[in-house]
């Protein structure tokens, strides 16, 4: 047991970011093993434009969870590698509207056995007396209904 373990929760942050990394390193060994060249960055922007079929910046950043300005790298990237285009939406000039071109949908096709691979050897991993998604589920959501900071300091506040 190293220290980090024998920290509890106090580490909490610190072993997701261990488990997250150890699961980014095998997802990309994965890839490679199906000869798929794939950023696993990439991932939750392709997914996303791939489940809706053609998504805004806006809507694409809600779905992901992240910044429009590090959504909008992503698309960049992402597009530079010609796997999504993008069209002006007909009602607001302004927006642009994503989609997969005839190679994101040839990659998407190529992925989808591993990803069902992906998500049997993930399901077993996190089937554990205490599931994993349900526990990152319930901390998500309360998390959402009041954040770790803001609890930090309604305890703060009541015990002056």
């Amino acid at each position: 047991m190293n220290v980090i373990n024998e920290a509890g929760i106090l580490a909490i942050s610190t072993r997701l970011h261990r488990l997250s990394e150890q699961l980014r390193k095998d997802g990309a060994l994965i890839y490679k093993a199906f000869g798929i060249d794939f950023e696993l960055k990439w991932f939750p922007v392709i997914f996303t434009i791939y489940k809706k079929e053609i998504a805004s910046v806006v809507e694409i950043a809600n779905e992901i969870g992240y910044t429009h300005p590090s959504t909008i790298a992503l698309l960049k990237e992402i597009e530079k590698q010609e796997l999504i285009r993008w069209e002006k939406d007909k009602q607001d000039e302004r927006k642009r509207l994503f989609k997969l071109t005839s190679q994101g949908n040839e990659l998407v096709d190529k992925m989808k056995p591993v990803w069902e691979l992906m998500s049997q050897v993930l399901g077993e991993i996190s089937d554990n007396k205490n599931n994993l998604l349900a526990a990152i589920d319930e901390a998500e959501e309360k998390i959402a209904n009041q954040s770790f900071y803001q609890r930090a300091l309604q305890v703060k506040n009541t015990k002056k």
